[in-house]
């Protein structure tokens, strides 16, 4: 089975990247780790933990978004609703809600959701976010739960990957014919030019 080991990192857009890092980077407090750029283009990239970041393009014309409410339903295209990012400890979560009062920037109040705590904001892009904390002793990931009162077929064959659903790798790449070609950033730590 496929293992994985967190997100490296969620790409979103802005406008306004000095905006964006100093909600990111001074408000919130996660390190900007890497910066890419030229004219007409930037890609920032925020340490959210020691395997997670998120990172912004900064493309000219972009504007934020409209705020919607974490979690309301909408219709027609749409690809995401909000990133929840994980904390450590319930009090960090009262930081962040103070931090951001103090900003005054819109923050919810601490809310219970039977496994996690959370808080929700918007940042300067209008994105989404939520802050949860693990309520001590739920651990969904070990014990998995389906409170669904109308799953569908697919959701009751369970937490686990079923196998035979897609079609199996019949010729795999051997390790002799696996280029890696040089992208954005790699003559930053290779010497490489693009």
């Amino acid at each position: 089975m496929t293992r994985y080991n967190g997100v490296n990192h969620l790409a979103m857009a802005t406008g306004d990247i000095d905006t964006t890092t100093r909600f990111w980077r001074d408000l919130l407090g996660m390190p900007m780790v890497v910066g890419l750029g030229e004219p007409g283009y930037r890609h920032y990239f925020f340490e959210l933990s020691d395997r997670d970041m998120i990172a912004f393009f900064e493309w000219p014309g972009v504007n934020p978004v409209e705020e919607k409410e974490h979690g309301r339903p909408v219709k027609g295209p749409f690809a995401f609703d909000h990133v929840s990012i994980g904390v450590e400890a319930e009090d960090v979560l009262w930081d962040l809600k103070d931090k951001l009062n103090a900003a005054d920037i819109w923050v919810s109040e601490v809310i219970d959701h039977g496994f996690i705590h959370s808080i929700y904001t918007f940042d300067p892009n209008g994105i989404p976010i939520e802050f949860s904390h693990a309520v001590p002793g739920i651990d969904v990931r070990s014990k998995p739960v389906m409170s669904d009162r109308a799953p569908t077929d697919v959701a009751q064959e369970g937490p686990e990957p079923v196998p035979g659903k897609w079609p199996a790798v019949k010729k795999p790449t051997p390790k002799s014919e696996r280029p890696v070609y040089p992208g954005a950033g790699s003559e930053l730590f290779h010497g490489r030019k693009r």
